[in-house]
Protein backbone atom coordinates (compact mmCIF):
# COMPACT_ATOMS: atom_id res chain seq x y z
CA UNK A 1 0.00 0.00 0.00
CA UNK A 2 2.81 2.96 0.92
CA UNK A 3 4.24 1.68 -2.78
CA UNK A 4 1.31 2.14 -3.82
CA UNK A 5 1.13 5.80 -2.20
CA UNK A 6 4.53 6.37 -3.37
CA UNK A 7 4.04 5.72 -7.25
CA UNK A 8 0.66 7.76 -6.72
CA UNK A 9 2.63 10.78 -4.68
CA UNK A 10 5.55 10.62 -7.33
CA UNK A 11 2.64 11.28 -10.70
CA UNK A 12 1.14 13.74 -9.05
CA UNK A 13 4.13 15.88 -7.95
CA UNK A 14 5.70 15.36 -11.38
CA UNK A 15 1.75 16.28 -13.02
CA UNK A 16 2.00 19.66 -11.07
CA UNK A 17 5.56 19.81 -11.98
CA UNK A 18 4.63 19.75 -15.66
CA UNK A 19 2.09 22.28 -15.65
CA UNK A 20 3.97 25.03 -13.84
CA UNK A 21 6.53 25.51 -16.56
CA UNK A 22 3.85 27.81 -18.33
CA UNK A 23 3.62 29.38 -14.92
CA UNK A 24 7.71 30.21 -15.06
CA UNK A 25 7.82 31.13 -18.95
CA UNK A 26 4.57 33.45 -18.54
CA UNK A 27 5.18 34.51 -14.78
CA UNK A 28 8.52 36.44 -16.27
CA UNK A 29 6.74 38.74 -18.43
CA UNK A 30 6.96 41.79 -15.73
CA UNK A 31 9.67 40.90 -13.06
CA UNK A 32 13.53 38.84 -13.56
CA UNK A 33 13.85 34.95 -12.76
CA UNK A 34 15.21 35.17 -9.05
CA UNK A 35 12.69 38.10 -8.30
CA UNK A 36 10.16 35.15 -9.53
CA UNK A 37 11.88 32.63 -7.24
CA UNK A 38 12.13 34.29 -4.49
CA UNK A 39 8.68 34.81 -4.67
CA UNK A 40 7.59 31.25 -5.43
CA UNK A 41 9.28 29.54 -2.66
CA UNK A 42 8.52 31.88 -0.34
CA UNK A 43 4.88 31.31 -1.27
CA UNK A 44 5.87 27.74 -0.89
CA UNK A 45 7.40 28.15 2.83
CA UNK A 46 4.29 30.10 3.97
CA UNK A 47 1.56 27.38 2.58
CA UNK A 48 4.04 24.72 4.18
CA UNK A 49 5.13 25.41 7.36
CA UNK A 50 1.87 25.74 9.37
CA UNK A 51 1.42 22.26 8.51
CA UNK A 52 4.85 21.45 10.14
CA UNK A 53 3.69 22.59 13.21
CA UNK A 54 -0.21 20.59 12.93
CA UNK A 55 1.59 17.04 11.72
CA UNK A 56 5.91 17.00 12.40
CA UNK A 57 6.49 19.56 15.72
CA UNK A 58 5.25 16.87 17.87
CA UNK A 59 8.17 14.47 15.81
CA UNK A 60 11.04 16.76 16.27
CA UNK A 61 12.46 14.93 19.72
CA UNK A 62 12.12 11.73 18.44
CA UNK A 63 13.40 12.35 14.93
CA UNK A 64 16.40 14.13 16.05
CA UNK A 65 17.86 11.99 19.08
CA UNK A 66 20.45 10.69 17.49
CA UNK A 67 22.01 13.00 14.63
CA UNK A 68 20.80 16.24 14.26
CA UNK A 69 23.89 17.05 12.25
CA UNK A 70 23.11 14.55 9.17
CA UNK A 71 19.88 16.29 8.84
CA UNK A 72 21.15 19.63 9.06
CA UNK A 73 23.75 18.82 6.20
CA UNK A 74 21.49 16.92 4.54
CA UNK A 75 18.76 19.57 4.16
CA UNK A 76 21.40 22.15 3.22
CA UNK A 77 22.67 19.82 0.13
CA UNK A 78 19.07 19.62 -0.73
CA UNK A 79 18.44 23.50 -0.21
CA UNK A 80 21.40 24.10 -2.53
CA UNK A 81 20.67 21.53 -5.29
CA UNK A 82 17.33 22.98 -5.69
CA UNK A 83 18.18 26.46 -5.39
CA UNK A 84 20.53 25.90 -8.27
CA UNK A 85 18.92 23.70 -10.68
CA UNK A 86 15.75 25.88 -10.13
CA UNK A 87 17.58 29.04 -10.54
CA UNK A 88 19.38 27.97 -13.83
CA UNK A 89 15.98 26.64 -15.41
CA UNK A 90 14.37 29.96 -14.88
CA UNK A 91 17.43 31.48 -16.00
CA UNK A 92 17.42 29.62 -19.17
CA UNK A 93 13.55 30.19 -19.94
CA UNK A 94 14.64 33.62 -21.01
CA UNK A 95 17.07 32.18 -23.56
CA UNK A 96 15.50 29.59 -25.13
CA UNK A 97 11.90 28.19 -25.77
CA UNK A 98 10.01 25.65 -23.32
CA UNK A 99 10.93 22.95 -25.99
CA UNK A 100 14.45 22.86 -25.57
CA UNK A 101 13.85 23.48 -22.03
CA UNK A 102 12.14 20.76 -21.37
CA UNK A 103 13.94 18.31 -23.45
CA UNK A 104 16.95 18.99 -21.65
CA UNK A 105 16.20 18.95 -18.22
CA UNK A 106 15.25 15.37 -18.84
CA UNK A 107 18.65 14.89 -18.75
CA UNK A 108 18.72 14.33 -15.32
CA UNK A 109 17.23 10.98 -15.58
CA UNK A 110 20.65 9.26 -16.67
CA UNK A 111 22.39 11.81 -14.64
CA UNK A 112 20.52 10.18 -11.11
CA UNK A 113 22.02 6.74 -11.96
CA UNK A 114 24.99 7.47 -13.60
CA UNK A 115 26.15 9.31 -10.45
CA UNK A 116 25.03 6.65 -8.11
CA UNK A 117 27.18 3.78 -10.15
CA UNK A 118 30.06 6.31 -9.94
CA UNK A 119 30.01 7.19 -6.18
CA UNK A 120 28.86 3.31 -5.69
CA UNK A 121 26.28 4.84 -3.10
CA UNK A 122 23.61 2.06 -4.14
CA UNK A 123 23.10 -0.61 -6.57
CA UNK A 124 21.20 -0.44 -10.06
CA UNK A 125 18.47 -2.81 -11.78
CA UNK A 126 19.41 -3.52 -15.51
CA UNK A 127 16.05 -1.90 -16.42
CA UNK A 128 17.27 1.15 -15.55
CA UNK A 129 19.54 1.77 -18.66
CA UNK A 130 17.17 1.12 -21.45
CA UNK A 131 14.46 2.58 -19.24
CA UNK A 132 16.95 6.08 -19.58
CA UNK A 133 17.11 5.15 -23.48
CA UNK A 134 13.38 4.99 -24.06
CA UNK A 135 13.16 7.97 -21.84
CA UNK A 136 15.73 10.04 -23.97
CA UNK A 137 14.49 9.14 -27.47
CA UNK A 138 10.71 10.01 -26.04
CA UNK A 139 11.99 13.77 -25.21
CA UNK A 140 13.55 14.09 -28.31
CA UNK A 141 10.52 13.71 -29.97
CA UNK A 142 8.27 14.82 -27.23
CA UNK A 143 9.46 18.09 -27.83
CA UNK A 144 10.81 18.42 -31.80
CA UNK A 145 13.87 18.82 -30.70
CA UNK A 146 15.24 18.54 -34.25
CA UNK A 147 13.89 22.16 -35.30
CA UNK A 148 15.27 24.08 -31.85
CA UNK A 149 18.81 25.73 -32.05
CA UNK A 150 21.16 24.85 -29.05
CA UNK A 151 21.54 28.17 -27.01
CA UNK A 152 22.90 29.58 -24.35
CA UNK A 153 19.53 28.73 -22.27
CA UNK A 154 19.83 24.89 -23.53
CA UNK A 155 23.72 24.52 -22.00
CA UNK A 156 22.38 26.37 -18.56
CA UNK A 157 19.27 23.53 -18.89
CA UNK A 158 21.76 20.82 -18.86
CA UNK A 159 23.67 22.40 -16.05
CA UNK A 160 20.61 22.79 -14.21
CA UNK A 161 19.81 18.94 -14.88
CA UNK A 162 22.69 18.00 -12.78
CA UNK A 163 21.79 19.79 -9.83
CA UNK A 164 18.21 18.34 -10.04
CA UNK A 165 19.52 14.85 -9.79
CA UNK A 166 21.41 15.68 -6.89
CA UNK A 167 18.70 16.67 -5.52
CA UNK A 168 16.91 13.29 -5.98
CA UNK A 169 19.63 11.76 -4.60
CA UNK A 170 20.01 13.90 -1.35
CA UNK A 171 16.78 13.58 -0.54
CA UNK A 172 16.63 10.09 -1.47
CA UNK A 173 19.47 9.87 1.76
CA UNK A 174 18.07 11.61 4.27
CA UNK A 175 14.04 10.66 4.00
CA UNK A 176 15.79 6.83 4.94
CA UNK A 177 16.98 8.33 8.20
CA UNK A 178 14.04 10.82 9.24
CA UNK A 179 10.69 10.63 8.39
CA UNK A 180 10.07 14.65 8.65
CA UNK A 181 8.60 15.57 4.72
CA UNK A 182 6.91 18.54 5.73
CA UNK A 183 9.89 19.64 7.44
CA UNK A 184 12.24 18.69 4.95
CA UNK A 185 10.28 20.68 2.04
CA UNK A 186 9.57 23.75 4.43
CA UNK A 187 13.69 23.99 5.42
CA UNK A 188 14.22 23.58 1.13
CA UNK A 189 11.40 26.08 0.05
CA UNK A 190 13.14 28.78 2.75
CA UNK A 191 16.97 28.08 1.64
CA UNK A 192 15.70 28.40 -2.33
CA UNK A 193 13.78 31.93 -1.58
CA UNK A 194 16.51 32.82 0.29
CA UNK A 195 19.40 32.39 -2.45
CA UNK A 196 17.29 33.65 -4.50
CA UNK A 197 16.57 36.95 -2.56
CA UNK A 198 20.01 37.55 -2.11
CA UNK A 199 21.10 37.37 -5.91
CA UNK A 200 17.76 39.14 -6.57
CA UNK A 201 19.01 42.02 -4.79
CA UNK A 202 22.23 42.13 -6.85
CA UNK A 203 21.09 41.91 -10.58
CA UNK A 204 16.67 42.72 -10.15
CA UNK A 205 14.52 45.03 -8.75
CA UNK A 206 11.45 44.04 -6.69
CA UNK A 207 8.76 46.07 -7.43
CA UNK A 208 5.30 45.11 -6.04
CA UNK A 209 3.47 46.79 -8.87
CA UNK A 210 5.21 44.29 -11.47
CA UNK A 211 5.26 41.30 -8.74
CA UNK A 212 1.31 41.54 -8.14
CA UNK A 213 0.89 41.30 -12.10
CA UNK A 214 2.70 38.06 -12.17
CA UNK A 215 0.54 36.87 -9.15
CA UNK A 216 -1.39 34.05 -10.92
CA UNK A 217 1.74 32.40 -12.12
CA UNK A 218 3.36 32.73 -8.80
CA UNK A 219 0.62 31.65 -6.68
CA UNK A 220 0.42 28.21 -9.03
CA UNK A 221 4.29 27.75 -9.14
CA UNK A 222 4.59 28.58 -5.34
CA UNK A 223 1.71 26.50 -3.64
CA UNK A 224 1.71 23.74 -5.85
CA UNK A 225 5.13 23.28 -7.44
CA UNK A 226 7.49 24.97 -4.77
CA UNK A 227 5.76 24.11 -1.98
CA UNK A 228 3.21 20.17 -1.79
CA UNK A 229 4.90 18.80 -5.32
CA UNK A 230 8.30 19.10 -3.47
CA UNK A 231 6.35 17.44 -0.58
CA UNK A 232 4.90 14.80 -2.61
CA UNK A 233 8.58 13.87 -4.11
CA UNK A 234 9.69 13.47 -0.51
CA UNK A 235 7.34 11.54 0.30
CA UNK A 236 7.63 9.66 -2.73
CA UNK A 237 11.13 8.36 -2.47
CA UNK A 238 10.55 7.21 0.99
CA UNK A 239 9.50 4.01 -1.19
CA UNK A 240 11.00 4.51 -4.49
CA UNK A 241 14.34 4.25 -4.97
CA UNK A 242 16.57 7.39 -6.64
CA UNK A 243 17.19 5.91 -10.20
CA UNK A 244 13.35 4.91 -10.64
CA UNK A 245 12.17 8.16 -9.33
CA UNK A 246 13.89 10.24 -11.69
CA UNK A 247 12.43 8.08 -14.53
CA UNK A 248 8.86 8.77 -13.24
CA UNK A 249 9.89 12.69 -12.73
CA UNK A 250 11.05 12.79 -16.42
CA UNK A 251 7.10 12.35 -16.96
CA UNK A 252 6.92 16.07 -16.55
CA UNK A 253 7.67 16.68 -20.62
CA UNK A 254 4.27 14.42 -20.61
CA UNK A 255 2.54 16.57 -18.66
CA UNK A 256 3.97 19.81 -19.69
CA UNK A 257 2.91 19.43 -23.22
CA UNK A 258 -0.40 17.79 -22.24
CA UNK A 259 -1.12 21.20 -20.78
CA UNK A 260 0.39 23.59 -23.31
CA UNK A 261 -2.16 21.36 -25.74
CA UNK A 262 -5.10 22.39 -23.33
CA UNK A 263 -4.43 25.84 -22.50
CA UNK A 264 -2.47 27.33 -25.32
CA UNK A 265 -3.97 25.61 -27.93
CA UNK A 266 -0.78 23.27 -29.07
CA UNK A 267 -1.95 20.10 -30.93
CA UNK A 268 0.65 16.95 -30.34
CA UNK A 269 1.73 15.63 -33.32
CA UNK A 270 2.50 12.21 -34.11
CA UNK A 271 5.84 12.25 -33.17
CA UNK A 272 4.90 14.37 -29.95
CA UNK A 273 2.74 11.06 -29.17
CA UNK A 274 5.19 9.19 -30.06
CA UNK A 275 7.66 10.51 -27.79
CA UNK A 276 4.70 9.69 -24.95
CA UNK A 277 4.81 6.64 -25.39
CA UNK A 278 8.29 5.91 -25.72
CA UNK A 279 8.58 7.75 -22.07
CA UNK A 280 5.49 6.22 -20.42
CA UNK A 281 7.55 2.33 -21.52
CA UNK A 282 10.28 3.65 -20.24
CA UNK A 283 8.59 4.25 -16.74
CA UNK A 284 6.85 1.01 -17.14
CA UNK A 285 10.12 -1.11 -17.63
CA UNK A 286 11.67 0.56 -14.29
CA UNK A 287 8.85 -0.21 -12.35
CA UNK A 288 7.21 -3.68 -13.29
CA UNK A 289 10.29 -5.91 -14.58
CA UNK A 290 11.98 -5.08 -10.71
CA UNK A 291 8.46 -6.94 -9.45
CA UNK A 292 8.45 -9.96 -12.21
CA UNK A 293 12.12 -10.44 -11.20
CA UNK A 294 11.35 -10.89 -7.25
CA UNK A 295 7.79 -12.56 -8.05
Amino acid sequence: MSKTLSLFSALLCTFIWGTTFIAQDTGMDDIGPFTFNSVRFFVGFLAIIPLVFIFEVKKFKQEFRFDIKTFAVLSFLIGLSLFLGSALQQVALLYTDVANAAFFTIFYVPMVPILIFFFKKDSLHWSVWPSVILCLIGGYLLTDFHDAIVRLGDALVILGALFWSTHIIFTGMIVKKYNLPLTIGAIQTFLVALFSFMIGLLYEEFVTESILNEIDSILYAGILSGGFAFVLQIYAQKNITPAPAAIIFSLEGVFATIAAWFLLSQILGINNLIGCAFILSGVLLSQLVPLIKKS
